[in-house]
């Protein structure tokens, strides 16, 4: 039997969605042990003077605790 746990993260880039998602499972990868899937929530991105500057996503990671 495994017990997981889902924790919420943020991550941004100045590429797009896809490189967000990346560096925001890259990133949790560093901290939290056994990630096994992770979901987009929400996407957002910031606009300046009418320009996309930052894309944003809203993860939802899933990763399994140690027994």
């Amino acid at each position: 039997m495994s017990v997981a746990k889902v924790t919420e993260i943020i991550a941004s880039s100045k590429v797009g969605f896809d490189d967000a998602v990346a560096k925001g499972i890259k990133r949790a990868s560093k901290t939290l042990r056994n990630v096994t899937s992770a979901w987009v929530q929400d996407q957002q991105v910031v606009v300046k003077d009418g320009k996309v500057k930052e894309y944003r996503v809203n993860l939802k990671v899933t990763f399994i605790l140690n027994d």
